[in-house]
Order: structure tokens, then sequence, then C-alpha cells
């Protein structure tokens, strides 16, 4: 397919435009007049949204990622090989191969065909578990990164760094986003694929009397409701000035998982209690972000507290995914 110049308007792909933060972006997006939006999909099925362009494009295929990137202006990277924590714990490897390749090509070509702006969707795997807010510089690489995320810190460092690269031989603008846990509508719900929220939701509103989590509960996590990534995205594409940028983006407290399965349960006025099973894999580690720097450049904090988060994402649950 050939994508055509339009004076009046941006073309945007957004890669990945399937999976759960890809259709938050792209739904939201393709209501804005000033842009084109192409998507891509792959092994799923593509989604029936009016006035979007669908590409079926594998991206590890150097040739179909040169070709899908021709005459783009901004390309939003949210395609990756994502799952839960039992994946993480049992084959980390799966998050290594695909997303380097595919993350190589599209850097590449999109220095080739002069894109303006690349947006990675990065995470917070590289930090540290610490008691303070964590900020953007306070990532050490010579610190010991945590075992389990080993591979997958490593790949993305390794895809920020080259978007710092590319930044520097073009007039390309990249973004790198560290996003902390991020929950809400179209997420995975299922529990070998889920992260924790969405492993919990499943587990919450299906149990009848009790829910085991794995672990103990005690390890912190900072959540953030997709639609205040969405915004942060759009606050990215409209407020940038910097060639090279990586940002925090979260909510900026840490819950514990036994509270938020607590706040959970009592959202959704069900009678069952915890219990654990510390035989389970889990994963140690307690953060959460200092998006200061976020709030500073892009004038942008998250508007949706925990609570309203997690009434908002029950609701959606409950009226298209609960049978």
């Amino acid at each position: 397919m050939v994508i055509i110049i339009m004076k009046n308007k941006k073309n945007i792909l957004i890669c990945g435009a399937t999976g759960f933060i890809g259709r938050n972006i792209l739904l939201d997006l393709c209501k804005n007049k000033k842009y084109r939006v192409f998507a891509t999909y792959h092994k799923s099925k593509k989604i029936n949204v009016p006035k979007v362009k669908w590409l079926k494009a594998d991206l590890t295929k150097i040739n179909i990622v040169k070709k899908i990137t021709k005459n783009i202006d901004i390309l939003i990277q949210a395609a990756a090989t994502t799952s839960g924590a039992k994946d993480i714990v049992s084959k980390p490897y799966i998050h290594v191969t695909d997303n380097a390749i595919m993350n190589s090509f599209l850097l590449r070509s999109a220095f080739e065909n002069k894109i303006k702006h690349f947006i990675f969707f990065s995470c917070t795997v590289m930090y540290q578990s610490s008691k303070l807010g964590i900020k953007e510089g306070d990532f050490n690489p010579l610190e010991k990164i945590y075992p389990k995320y080993y591979g997958v810190a490593n790949t993305k460092l390794y895809i920020e760094k080259m978007c710092e690269f590319f930044s520097k031989i073009s007039k390309t603008k990249f973004t790198c986003i560290r996003h902390s846990n991020i929950y809400g509508q179209f997420d995975k719900f299922d529990l070998e694929k889920s992260h924790f929220f969405g492993a919990s939701i499943n587990k919450i509103m299906r149990a009848k009397k009790e829910i085991v989590i794995w672990g103990d509960g005690q390890e912190k996590r900072d959540l953030l409701y997709i639609n205040d990534l969405v915004a942060f995205v759009k606050r990215c594409i409209n407020k940038q000035k910097k060639n090279f940028r990586i940002y925090n983006c979260g909510y900026g407290k840490a819950y514990k998982v036994k509270e938020i399965i607590s706040k959970i349960i009592i959202l959704s006025k069900k009678k069952i209690t915890i219990k654990t099973d510390l035989s389970k894999p889990s994963i140690k580690t307690s953060l959460f972000l200092n998006c200061k720097l976020a709030e500073r450049e892009l004038d942008w904090k998250p508007k949706f507290s925990l609570e309203d988060g997690i009434e908002k994402t029950l609701k959606w649950y409950k009226t298209n995914f609960q049978k």
C-alpha cells in the first residue's frame, strides 16, 4: 500500500494497533481531524475503526518495515512481545529476540524515510527497588538489574540508546516513555498472558469465595490508567521540544499488591477473601516514578485516581469480557 502525503494532515503510523496500548491510542487519535491514521496488525485481526487505514505487517521483515514507513510523519511504536510474571520468570527469552529485531528495523527505516517523530514505549524494569520516587537520571547502568528482568531490561535500554544515536545523526525527534504498570480497557485479562492487574481482575470477577495471589502481596506497584498514558503521548507529540527525551510516565505512588487486590474486591462489591501462595512465582520489586520532568516540559499530570481507574476497568470488563 502506498501512503499518500496530504498537506493539511499529518500521517501517523501506529505499530501494534491491535494490542492494549496501541488500540487505546488508535481509538483516540482517529478522532483528530489533523491526522491521517495508519495502523499495523499481524497475527491479530484488524479492528473495525472508521477512517483508519490498516496495514498487515510482520515487523521483523526489513522490506515490509521500509515500505510501511514511507511518507509517515509520526511513528508510534506500540508493537511488542509482552506477557505477565509467569512468562517473565519461566521463559524470559521471549521478550528479547523479536523486540530487538523489529525495533532495530523500525529505527533504521525511520531514519532512511526521514520520519519527523518516533515514539517508543520503554518500561521501568531497569530501575532498582526504591522507597523514593525514581527519576529518569537515577538509573545507573553499573547497578545490578533484577535477575528476572535482565533480558527485557537490556533490550529496552539498547532500543533507547539506538533512539539517542539516531537523534544525533538525523532531524527526527525521539521519545522514549518509561511507563509504569498500565491498566484499563482492552487489556489482557487471561491468566496465562496478562499482567498483574488484568489477571487480578479476572480472578476476582470469577471467584466465588476466595482469591489466591502469587507471593506474599507486599511488593509495591505504580499503576497508571490507560487514558492517562494516551494523554501523555499526545503531549509528547505537541509539546516535546528536544530532539531526544526519556520520560517517566506513572501515577507517582506505590501501592502494595495486596492493597490493590483489596480495592478491586471492594469496588467489585464481591465478598471474597484473599489467600497467598508463596510457592508461585512473583517479582519482588517495589518502586514508583517521579514524573516531574514530564510535568515541567509537557505540562502533564495523571488525572485518574486508582479508584477511578479500577471502577472504569471493572465496568468495561463486565460489559465486554465477562460472560
